[in-house]
């Protein structure tokens, strides 16, 4: 006698449903990422390989009877087959003069110094050359070849400063805003393939608007309103970017919805040590003070004690707990060990634009006119580098995970971030060194040339910090290899920052036994050696040295 059951007939039933349900939805999913790759073979010839994301963007242009494509350094024999491989297909090579890295130099770009002061008149940027942009209008894809340039400098970077390639991204660039921008608010797409192995510049071509990279092909449909603020800006640091995008005689600001408020805020992190909890304090009030209302946000990681975030969050800050990121070619215990933690300011996704300011910085004068600025905006510092104490950026997670995915590749000259950024981020837009002054005097002592000008928006406080010397005086002073970051104006500035915060917030600048014994060792130091600024002699009245704290 059988042994089957009503009960049974029905999983059985269920059990099939929810397998057809099962298939259906895989298959869904497969779809949604698009098992079959826009290229499909991207070692084969263009004419091969571009099948995929041609009938791809064809899809997405329903009113196109015809496609029309522009070649940019794209070999004319292709551009023939390319021509004769589709009815839809008008194709037309792109002319310019090229650029030669032997006729100008990635430096001419990006100079150690210009004349922000224009004494000798305004700086300007060598030219370079682009297509006459009227005679390539309607084009619906752009196609380029990007090139690999040789100046690798040194880290697997390959052509990361190379002005060719910095000359066919930009080409590439002013085709697409020339035939899709329309008026701000109306524009048409224009889609763009890049081949080869470099592909283009991120700092250009945003990791955002990638519709498929498979191989040496990448398809991307720009967001024309950044890529236009971009192209308005200088095409290296050999300017001063300017507080609104302006070449010749146009003017233009990114338009806001105003139904849409942008988010933006300024940003740090503190991480390793407890060492920067004062400076990090100092920062927010010293921002507040200036009247900004705009957010902060702190990012750290464990090492901070849930004592110091009180004082953080009382301050001002937004914290946020992060994991560290470790430097991988630092070594173990040096100051710049977890410095590549840093990078994840990109992952705050939740703001349009960052502000991100370091910790041993003091805010002077209302900076939030910065957040005009595109990614990645900096002040200058040594050869053709910038500073990356205070450095408008754009989070996103893409971004984040590309520069995750570089940090063993692209050597760091300091081993720290700004090395990393540095060669991440080569093309970059220059501010005022009067946004991130520097406090590092390499001359000779001149007290004269120490005093901090009254322009100045923000101090970036190197060598000793203020907090660990005694209020009277810069103790940098006291140590020969750091008098050139020495400066009682400086020094003074903070100070006030710190006279200015609630009381309550003062007890985390406290010095502890340690500190003051460190103080009073390079005091006598320098008294033996009878340096000539002679701040040794001063009398000390500073408060802080009779009440000490526990740290």
């Amino acid at each position: 006698m059988s042994s089957y059951k009503p009960h049974q007939k029905s999983f059985q039933k269920l059990f099939i449903i929810y397998l057809i349900l099962l298939s259906l939805s895989l298959t869904f999913l497969a779809l949604s990422f698009n098992t079959k790759p826009l290229i499909t073979n991207p070692s084969s010839s263009l004419l091969d390989s571009t099948h995929d994301w041609f009938h791809y963007i064809l899809s997405k242009k329903i009113n196109t009877k015809k496609i029309k494509i522009g070649l940019v350094n794209v070999n004319n024999d292709i551009t023939t087959r390319i021509y004769d491989a589709h009815e839809l297909v008008e194709a037309v090579s792109v002319n310019f003069d090229h650029i030669s890295n032997n006729n100008i130099r990635w430096e001419d770009f990006f100079p150690e110094w210009i004349d922000e002061d224009q004494k000798w008149g305004a700086p300007r940027c060598p030219e370079i050359p682009l297509p006459r942009l009227e005679d390539y209008g309607g084009l619906d894809v752009v196609v380029a070849r990007v090139p690999c340039g040789g100046n690798n400098n040194g880290g697997g970077s390959e052509g990361i400063r190379d002005v060719f390639r910095l000359q066919v991204n930009l080409v590439v660039a002013n085709l697409v805003v020339a035939n899709g921008w329309v008026k701000p608010d109306i524009n048409r797409t224009v889609y763009v393939v890049f081949m080869g192995s470099c592909g283009p510049m991120q700092e250009i071509f945003r990791c955002d608007d990638l519709l498929s990279h498979v191989g040496d092909y990448w398809v991307y449909k720009p967001d024309l309103k950044k890529l236009k603020q971009k192209l308005l800006m200088p095409v290296g640091s050999c300017q001063i970017a300017p507080a609104y995008a302006q070449t010749g005689d146009e003017i233009w600001r990114p338009r806001v919805n105003p139904n849409l408020k942008r988010k933006i805020a300024y940003a740090t992190v503190l991480h390793s040590s407890e060492a920067y909890v004062c400076g990090a304090i100092a920062l927010a009030q010293s921002i507040i003070q200036t009247n900004s209302t705009k957010a902060l946000i702190l990012l750290h990681d464990s090492s901070i004690t849930p004592k110091s975030l009180r004082g953080l969050r009382a301050a001002g800050w937004k914290t946020k707990l992060i994991e560290p990121i470790r430097s991988p070619s630092a070594k173990k215990g040096s100051y710049n060990e977890w410095n590549y933690s840093k990078l994840r300011v990109w992952q705050l996704t939740k703001y349009d634009k960052i502000i991100f300011i370091d910790a041993d910085i003091v805010v002077l004068k209302n900076i939030d006119e910065f957040f005009t600025y595109p990614q990645l905006s900096a002040s200058g510092n040594d050869k053709s580098l910038f500073n990356s104490g205070i450095m408008v950026i754009e989070p996103s997670e893409c971004m984040f995970q590309d520069l995750m995915s570089k940090t063993r590749i692209l050597a760091s000259y300091n081993g720290g971030d700004q090395g990393f950024l540095n060669e991440a981020f080569t093309w970059w837009h220059r501010l005022p060194k009067k946004l991130n002054y520097l406090k590092v005097y390499r001359n000779r002592i001149n007290d004269n040339h120490r005093e901090i000008p009254n322009h100045v928006y923000a101090v970036h406080l190197l060598g000793l910090k203020p907090w660990v010397c005694y209020k009277d005086y810069d103790c940098n002073w006291d140590k020969e290899d750091h008098q050139i970051f020495a400066s009682d104006s400086a020094h003074k500035r903070w100070w006030h920052v710190y006279e200015a915060m609630p009381k309550k917030l003062q007890k985390f600048c406290g010095l502890t036994k340690q500190m003051d014994s460190r103080i009073r060792k390079w005091r006598g130091i320098a008294q033996k050696l009878g340096l000539a600024d002679e701040h040794w002699k001063l009398n000390a009245k500073d408060p802080r040295q009779y009440h000490f704290v526990d740290m």
